[in-house]
Order: structure tokens, then C-alpha cells, then sequence
């Protein structure tokens, strides 16, 4: 009796063991599968945003595209909330855990897509707006004042659906409103929790520079993030701005890393612009004179062809590796365009091909700049 109550007690053991060794082999095999599909592509990179603890996938899906309710933005692109939503999809799938946009983008319409597209996985995501810019036809529908910017977070929680934004920047820096007015209502909205961490864009080196000071002295919370334009075809970020981020830790977030559309691939000395797109209808940023911008395209596509990538993932690939840089933000029209420039990660330029896009893109810096790294040189080391 004994004897068939251990023999029955030892099938059971080895049932348990067969059991489990099945499902140890479907954990390993599904471990197998996602690690093979995973490693067809580099994984998205992650960094910090400046000296934060704020940490973002190394390109954004931006949002510019969104709506398209006005003129201005109807060249950007005018996704509805489908096409937003497999954007989004595509962007978290490769690893994207940063979505930018602002209150002024088609008059607020590209928050509302935003929110609706990532509806019920808010919480996987970073998002960050920005406000300052006009947005409506009264006197403080504008600006960096209390009452604007009180309003401006109110309205974009509506708009995104949430009950707090991860990064909100000052679109641009408000002269007629004092510093102090700025960052003590920046203080209130974060002590509330509606906005975890706060940044500024389109700011000159004195208006960071004093603002941290400002933030300091009162122990307000301090910008971590500069969102600059910065490219191939614009590198006027390297003159003041960069050191200034270096030294005060200031995460760089990068908007128009294509310059506006330039370094798509589709224009060059041999062809324009195609009609309908953003440079055709809207035209060229400041940056190169239009011959080095032909030079630059020639060697782009020149380091493109050697290395099997496409131009703007090249242009991409070279400001991903620039001092301060916490995240580029990729706007796209369409699937394609997404997935071309989330591609971006897998390019792995050598020192010769970084040189040559140096090179290619040097212009003379501006006063002091130039006479800071020629007569004193010595002692003002370019920051990259």
C-alpha cells in the first residue's frame, strides 16, 4: 500500500517537473523570438535630460504634424487622429518614450490628437508642451506672465487628457514679463504636481543664464532642458549656447534636426524642392548659403551611399552625437517618413565620415565668437 502511494506521489513529481520544464522551454523560446526580432534593428538609446533624472528615448516623435488647421502648419502635415495614432504606435514600438508638442500647433488641435492617439498608455509615455506663444486674439492669450501661463497648463491638461505634463517649456522668452513672474509660477504649477520638470526654448544665452540664477537664488525649479534648433545646416548652437549647456548641465532637445525639411534628401544642386512639400511652400531657415547647402547635400548623399543609409538618417545620426544632445525630435507626414528617420539609431558614422559633415557644414562664428576662438583660442576651446 505504501508502496503504490510513493510510486503514485513520484509520477506526480515528474509531472510537475515535465510541466514546468514545458513551460521554462515556451518562456525561453518567446525570450528567443523577441530577442531575434530585437536584434534586427539597434535598440533605441536613452539618456538623461541634462543633469535631471528625466530620462528620454534619443529621438521624439514630434507633433507639429498634427491637425494642420492653419496655413503655416497645413505644410507640415495635417494627420487626424488615425494616422496620429499608428504614428504613435510606430514611434513606442522602436523604443520612443518622448512626445513633444505645444499649445500653438494648429491653435491647440495637435494636443487634442495627441491626447486621443495615446489614450489609455499615457503612463509609457513622456510628454512634453510648451506655451508663451499667442493663442488667442486678447492681451494675455500671450506670453510668460502668471495668469497666461496658469491658464496655458490648465488648457493643455484638457486638451492631452492627463493630469500632468512631464516637461514644460517656455516656447520662447518673454522680455515684457519679469524673470521672478515667470519662474514663481513655474514653482506653483510644479508644487501641484501638474508639471514634473520645466524648460525654455528659443532662449539667447543671457535669458537661460539669468534664469538659472534666479531659480537659484529662490530656490525655484531650474530650466533642464533647452529645446534649440540645431543641424547640418545651422550650427550657430555651438557658439554660446552648447558651452552654456555643458557648463550648467541643460539637456539639449532638439527641434528641426532636418532643418525644416532641407536635409529630407529630396532637394539638391540638381533638383528643388518637390511641390507640396514643407521647404517648397514655406521656403529655406537661415543657415548655409545656398552653395555650401549644395556641397553639403553632395557629401550627405555621398557618406549615404557608402554606409547603405539615406540622407536624413546620416544628418540624424551626426547631431545624435553632439555634446548636450538629450533628444532629437522627428516630426513625419506619413509611416515612411517615420520609419526612415527612427532608423537614425542603427547609423554608425566613423571619425573620417564626422569630419567630412564637419567640414562640409563650418561656417565663420559670429563677434565675440570668432575672435574668442582664433586671438584666444588657447584658452576658448570650441565645445565640440
Amino acid at each position: 500500500m505504501g508502496g503504490h502511494r510513493e510510486e503514485h506521489g513520484q509520477c506526480q513529481r515528474i509531472m510537475r517537473l515535465v510541466s514546468q520544464s514545458s513551460r521554462y522551454l515556451v518562456l525561453v523560446r518567446t525570450r528567443v523570438l523577441a530577442t531575434a526580432k530585437a536584434e534586427m534593428t539597434e535598440p533605441m538609446e536613452y539618456r538623461a535630460v541634462g543633469g535631471s533624472d528625466l530620462e528620454v528615448s534619443a529621438l521624439s516623435l514630434g507633433t507639429a504634424t498634427f491637425g494642420g488647421t492653419t496655413d503655416f502648419y497645413r505644410a507640415w502635415g495635417q494627420s487626424d487622429v488615425a494616422e496620429a495614432t499608428r504614428l504613435v504606435d510606430i514611434a513606442m514600438e522602436a523604443g520612443v518614450t518622448m512626445v513633444d508638442t505645444a499649445d500653438s500647433y494648429s491653435n491647440g488641435r495637435a494636443e487634442e490628437i495627441l491626447g486621443k492617439a495615446i489614450a489609455g498608455r499615457r503612463d509609457r509615455l513622456v510628454i512634453s508642451t510648451k506655451a508663451s506663444f499667442r493663442t488667442g486674439p486678447n492681451p494675455d492669450d500671450i506670453g510668460s506672465s502668471r495668469k497666461h501661463l496658469v491658464a496655458a497648463c490648465e488648457a493643455s491638461l484638457r486638451r492631452l487628457g492627463t493630469d500632468r505634463i512631464d516637461l514644460w517649456s517656455m516656447h520662447g522668452f518673454d522680455s515684457l514679463t519679469p524673470i521672478e513672474e515667470t519662474l514663481a509660477a513655474l514653482d506653483e504649477l510644479v508644487r501641484s504636481g501638474k508639471v514634473r520638470y520645466v524648460g525654455c526654448s528659443n532662449f539667447s544665452g543671457w535669458h537661460l543664464m539669468k534664469s538659472l540664477a534666479v531659480a537659484e537664488r529662490h530656490r525655484w525649479p531650474r530650466y533642464i532642458a533647452h529645446q534649440a534648433y540645431y543641424s547640418l545646416v545651422s550650427r550657430d548652437y555651438e557658439w554660446e549656447l552648447m558651452p552654456l549647456a555643458v557648463d550648467q548641465h541643460i539637456g539639449t532637445v532638439v527641434w528641426s534636426p532636418l532643418a525644416g525639411g532641407q536635409l529630407s534628401g529630396k532637394m539638391g544642386r540638381d533638383m528643388p524642392p518637390p511641390a507640396g512639400t514643407r521647404v517648397a511652400t514655406l521656403g529655406t531657415r537661415p543657415g548655409l548659403s545656398t552653395e555650401r547647402f549644395y556641397d553639403l547635400v553632395d557629401v550627405l548623399r555621398a557618406i549615404a551611399k557608402e554606409t547603405g543609409h539615406s540622407v536624413p538618417q546620416i544628418a540624424l545620426a551626426w547631431v545624435l552625437r553632439r555634446p548636450t544632445v538629450s533628444t532629437l525630435v522627428i516630426g513625419a507626414r506619413n509611416e515612411a517618413q517615420l520609419h526612415d528617420s527612427l532608423g537614425a539609431v542603427n547609423v554608425v558614422l566613423s571619425q573620417e565620415h564626422i569630419t567630412r559633415l564637419d567640414d562640409a557644414s563650418a561656417v565663420t562664428p559670429a563677434y565675440p565668437y570668432w575672435h574668442q576662438r582664433t586671438i584666444f583660442g588657447e584658452r576658448n576651446p570650441p565645445p565640440v
